[in-house]
């Protein structure tokens, strides 16, 4: 079910290296499918996503009224409402030390240089059904002052999920359609008689929303997301301070999002590495999604040993996942801002007090980086919903000052047109 993985072995580097990259690669029979989903909802409009809506779904009603929406709220629990009420103040607590101020500098000229932060007019939130999802997702947009913010979130057998809903409504999102796949991503770039288009998409999806989102993206259709949020990955780093227990659970936790997600563990213990591998086969009987799990643990499953530190901070470094357990004892070490040993991950869940399932609810953000591209981004912020414009407003001091290099460097680059220019507005400064 999961392999184990032994570095003093010959063929170790070859085989860890090969399990990491498949992952990255860009699978051309998925492509191929969601460009034709793409195609017959550009032509096709409402029809197309009522065709797939049904045949996925068993959903016929794209919109929901606030009828619905009101009705799905009311069978939430008291204890359900109030669990999703305290993860909203947590999240938007953390994320409104995000909020980023205009920049006005002034020069000894006079001349006055401005950042000026603007929302985006309009976003859509993907949303698998899962309310943490909908807080991360839409809190930001929602401080950011995103104008207009879509909730998308699919109707099973034309039920909506309550708990989407009610996370919905605290973060005053107005607009809410019933859709998934690629044929919603389609819809919401390129927008039909039903729904209008939007500038960004963001949120965790399936191989074939993460294709969609790529593909419309490298077209500007939608704004290019910053970061892959595609399916999940741990990575645990551990040592016997760990339980057997706790780390089999973290593994099995983040396997069973989906078929294709990555769970390692990292330990110079090969008794402790045995240990985890006997509890996972154990533990897993007992879940609900055993069956998906014991898929993504033979695909992109391994419990790996380690010769020493140095090892493991190279695995890691090559894998840049989007999660790392920290389950040793010697864990703030690699913390400390001033050590970049673990700078290539989207998220740290340090100590013996931390969880990285734990976190998924907040208040830190769980929209983070995933197929290695954790080496240059980090998780989704109020900064992705925002867009920042330079403002030049010069002094007559100033352009006589600034004109004169201006003029030289554009001349040195032969931009003829460009040092006419300067020189012309340059006559104001006399």
């Amino acid at each position: 079910m999961i392999r184990i993985l032994d570095s003093r072995k010959k063929n170790f580097k070859k085989n860890f290296e090969k399990l990491i990259l498949k992952r990255r690669k860009i699978d051309t029979k998925i492509n191929k499918v969601v460009n034709k989903i793409i195609n017959d909802v550009k032509k096709r409009g409402d029809k197309a996503l009522l065709y797939y809506e049904r045949k996925f779904n068993d959903n016929s009603k794209l919109i929901p009224s606030k009828k619905d929406i009101n009705k799905a709220i009311r069978t939430l629990s008291a204890e359900a409402k109030r669990a999703i009420f305290e993860s909203y103040k947590t999240i938007y607590k953390w994320h409104s030390l995000q909020v980023k101020k205009n920049i006005i500098y002034k020069d000894n000229f006079g001349n006055k240089f401005s950042y000026i932060t603007k929302p985006l007019s309009s976003t859509a939130v993907y949303c698998p059904n899962l309310p943490s999802s909908a807080l991360m997702n839409c809190i930001p947009s929602q401080l950011a002052g995103v104008e207009r913010v879509v909730l998308c979130a699919p109707a099973i057998k034309g039920q909506l999920n309550g708990a989407v809903m009610y996370a919905a409504k605290l973060c005053n999102v107005k607009e809410i359609v019933s859709l998934s796949g690629a044929s919603a991503i389609a819809a919401l770039a390129y927008g039909t008689k039903k729904i209008k288009p939007v500038d960004l998409i963001i949120g965790p999806g399936s191989t074939y929303v993460a294709a969609a989102k790529r593909i419309l993206s490298s077209e500007n259709i939608i704004a290019q997301e910053r970061m892959f949020a595609g399916e999940s990955e741990i990575v645990c780093w551990c040592d016997n301070s760990a339980t057997s227990d706790e780390i089999s659970y973290s593994l099995l936790a983040q396997s069973e999002h989906s078929q294709g997600c990555l769970a390692l563990m990292l330990s110079k213990d090969l008794n402790l590495i045995k240990e985890v591998k006997n509890k996972i086969e154990k533990h897993i009987k007992t879940l609900p999604r055993k069956k998906i799990i014991l898929q993504s643990l033979k695909r992109y499953g391994a419990l790996i040993y380690a010769k020493n530190d140095r090892e493991i901070l190279n695995l890691i470094q090559f894998t840049s996942p989007e999660h790392v357990e920290l389950q040793i004892r010697n864990y703030k070490k690699y913390i400390n801002p001033l050590n970049d040993k673990l700078k290539t991950t989207g998220s740290i869940a340090a100590g013996p007090y931390s969880s990285m399932a734990l976190s998924d609810y907040g208040p830190t953000q769980h929209s983070l980086p995933t197929n290695s591209t954790a080496r240059y981004t980090g998780g989704l912020s109020v900064s992705d919903f925002t867009k920042q414009i330079s403002i030049n407003e010069l002094s007559k001091k100033g352009l006589k000052k600034l004109s004169k290099s201006g003029y030289v460097l554009s001349n040195m680059e032969k931009l003829t047109g460009h040092s006419m220019s300067i020189k012309t507005k340059a006559l104001r400064s006399k």
